[in-house]
């Protein structure tokens, strides 16, 4: 039998150490590498950024020279290749990449653009449909993506056809070539170009002579016009600077019509950018006019409203747009249908949130505008669009913490106060932008929220339904703020008109007053007895017990057992199923666990107040909380009971686990009333599950399920919680696009 000698040994633990040696110093060789490559990569980067892309390339090249397996820099150089139109290259790359990472989305991005640029269409389709596949949560931006394949193709099948209209002598095709020729011409008179290009004008009928246009360096030839460019940049236009750049405006208007690769190309235009929101606010009313034609034709598809959300200057667009409030045609509705278009666009809806310090100042200018001298149902529109991305908690605190924003909507509160009648649209969508605005706390401040709440008290007069609801749905929220405010609203009687408004109905309104008077009854005895004089069986919160609405049901809740607090209530209800109802309520398994601890709550002040809601024997359990440090393992907390009123028990109380009763609550298995009087033993400090006890448990009258209660005694009893009512993404219905 051969056996290792001791040279074999050693040979082979020297064998393995050079083997660990060697791993270890590739390790470190590889972070050193990896921390140059980074390095390498973070130049490139820089140099992309400044436009310098073959400097960017050198960097990327170093860095993969460091680390050969690095897929971003591989991606990167890819970009760049792009940029300077070596495709092939950026493909290779590409390869690269994915040989790296099989799943590298960038890769499939990049290689994508690569086979558009070379007009592979069904190839580059396939790279962005295979993003789709890796990661499916990229919808949005693929559909982007294969949207510019197919614009792309349809755009060079165009320009096949026009060419062979251009070289069979078609007519059109001939003269649109000839005038572009002519139009080039430098250094003429402005009428000279303005007459050329009306005549330009007449000849784009059809996709032939559009894409003509196109191929033809129609766009350069024009925007590139020295004396073009002067009538279009001067401020104060003599008769002649209107002329052409009218003429040019109906001629981009008519070469841009059923053309999508012509919208793009005069879209990306440097200039564009900045020139047509120029346009779009000009002193003549006849350049705004067709400045506004043009954008509305851009703006009838997706992919021409993601080109104005791109690439035009969003905050002068918005100023000239909120500019046609001014105008009492129908100009100022189709302006704003316009940002009505671009805001129901998830790039613009994102913007705003992040230029909103700049665009604040811009909508607090429309509310301070004078109603009387507005278009009133743009201003409406406005309105709508302005609560719609008020929705947004963080749009919302932005509003909110603006001053002068909060004092314009107070002003024109005011104004519309003076004719309720002609105003009542404005009111209307200003009341649900105030609405969202009071989600948000602190408000703008204490006087501001007393201020929105005596204008919105004021409007309970009214005798409109859609104003009286909106104007509670603000008081909803602004009477938690302040003990003051509730007190006016009281005053005012609040409380009447909330009961009128759950006596006739509807969910939304019944929502808004149960809330009103549960923060009413929690905080002021008056509130209580007025909800009882005015319903005196308390039938009309009852009724809202069935509703399947929770917050509806939470609140109402709450409103109950705060009534409870007022003498003889609770025996007004010995003849109803109230009892079962909250039982029902307390262990349910509602959304909202404020739906059961209100009926809990409400249950236990009910049987504190009136003994013979319990049934004529029995213990009423008082309290159950969460415990922050159960007495042993497995027991969430403990229930404390004690004798109902006017009947004999041992003396001394007991704890129990919550678990048991928090079952016995979800699998319904009570008793009511209990066939016979509990066996209650005594001096238990804490009782186990497998005991005896859950029989008696079982046997009790009542019981409910708190997660916690005050913070000092287990006695302490929760004043109860107001369900909020969830966030309205869109109060102002969005008018129609024009």
């Amino acid at each position: 039998m051969w056996m290792k000698s001791d040279a074999d040994e050693i040979n082979t633990e020297a064998f393995l150490a050079s083997l660990e040696k060697d791993a270890k110093e590739r390790a470190k060789r590889r972070r050193e590498n990896k921390v140059l490559a980074d390095a390498l990569k973070e130049k490139g980067n820089a140099a992309f950024v400044r436009g310098d892309y073959e400097t960017a390339i050198l960097c990327y090249s170093e860095g993969l020279e460091k680390l050969k397996d690095m897929k971003v820099l591989y991606t990167n150089r890819a970009q760049a290749y792009i940029k300077l139109g070596d495709y092939r290259k950026a493909l290779v790359d590409c390869d690269w990449a994915l040989k790296c990472d099989e799943k590298c989305t960038k890769a499939y991005f990049h290689m994508g653009k690569a086979h558009l640029a070379l007009k592979n269409y069904s190839v580059s389709r396939e790279c962005y449909q295979k993003i789709l596949e890796i990661n499916p949560q990229l919808q949005t931006q693929v559909k982007e993506y294969l949207n510019q394949v197919d614009l792309r193709e349809k755009a060079d099948v165009q320009e096949k056809e026009a060419q062979e209209s251009l070289d069979s002598g078609k007519n059109s095709a001939v003269t649109t070539k000839n005038l572009l020729e002519t139009l080039s011409k430098p250094d003429q008179i402005p009428l000279f170009y303005a007459g050329g290009i009306e005549i330009l004008t007449e000849m784009m009928k059809d996709c032939t002579e559009r894409t003509l246009f196109r191929t033809n360096n129609g766009f350069s030839i024009i925007s590139e016009n020295e004396v073009i460019r002067r009538c279009f940049s001067t401020a104060g236009k003599d008769a002649v600077e209107e002329t052409v750049c009218l003429s040019v405006l109906r001629l981009w208007q008519a070469v841009c019509s059923e053309n999508e690769e012509n919208q793009r190309l005069l879209v990306l235009r440097p200039d564009t950018g900045p020139l047509l929101p120029s346009l779009l606010a000009s002193r003549v009313p006849a350049i705004r006019q067709q400045s506004l034609a043009l954008l509305l034709q851009l703006a009838q598809t997706e992919n021409g409203r993601s080109l104005i959300i791109g690439h035009l200057d969003l905050i002068r667009l918005l100023e000239a747009l909120v500019s046609f409030l001014d105008f009492s045609d129908k100009k100022a509705n189709s302006a704003m249908g316009l940002l009505t278009d671009l805001a129901l666009q998830e790039r613009f809806q994102a913007w705003f949130q992040t230029s909103l310090p700049d665009v604040l100042p811009v909508l607090t200018g429309v509310l301070k505008r004078d109603p009387k001298v507005t278009n009133i149902s743009a201003l409406c529109q406005c309105l709508a669009i302005m609560g719609n991305f008020s929705a947004e908690a963080a749009a919302q605190r932005q509003m909110s913490a603006s001053e002068d924003f909060g004092a314009a909507c107070l002003g024109l509160m005011a104004k519309c106060e003076e004719d309720a009648d002609l105003f009542r649209d404005v009111m209307y969508a200003l009341l649900g932008l105030v609405m969202n605005l009071c989600l948000q706390s602190p408000f703008v401040s204490e006087v501001w929220a007393m201020e929105v709440s005596k204008k919105c008290l004021s409007l309970l007069n009214s005798q409109d339904g859609g104003i009286l609801t909106r104007a509670a749905g603000v008081l909803s929220r602004t009477l938690s703020s302040s003990l003051k405010i509730v007190e006016e609203a009281l005053r005012a009687g609040v409380v009447k008109k909330m009961i009128k408004f759950l006596k006739a109905g509807g969910q939304t309104a019944s929502r808004y007053a149960v809330k009103i008077l549960a923060i009413c009854t929690n905080s002021y005895q008056e509130a209580r007895e007025e909800v009882l004089r005015l319903d005196k069986k308390l039938g009309v919160l009852m009724q809202l017990l069935d509703s399947e609405d929770e917050i509806l049901v939470g609140n109402a809740a709450l409103c109950l057992g705060n009534c409870m607090e007022v003498p003889r209530a609770a025996s007004s209800l010995l003849s109803t199923d109230i009892v079962p109802v909250l039982l029902k309520l307390a262990g349910s398994d509602a959304q909202q666990t404020a739906v059961q601890l209100n009926a809990g709550i409400a249950l236990g002040k009910l049987c504190t107040a009136e003994p013979r809601c319990a049934g004529p024997r029995g213990a009423q359990l008082l309290l159950c909380r969460k415990s922050p440090q159960p007495t042993r393992p497995g027991h969430w907390g403990a229930l404390r009971l004690k004798p109902a009123r006017g009947h004999s028990m041992e003396q001394g109380s007991f704890l129990a686990p919550a678990a048991i009763v928090f079952s016995l609550l979800s699998s319904r298995s009570l008793l009511f009333p209990p066939p016979s009087p509990p066996t209650i033993p005594t001096s238990l400090s804490c009782l186990s599950v497998s005991s005896a006890f859950p029989e008696t448990i079982k046997s009790l009258t009542s019981f409910f399920f708190f997660p916690h209660v005050g913070p000092k005694h287990m006695e302490e009893c929760p004043i109860g919680y107001i369900l909020e009512l969830e966030k309205q993404a869109c109060w102002g219905r969005v008018g129609a696009a024009r």
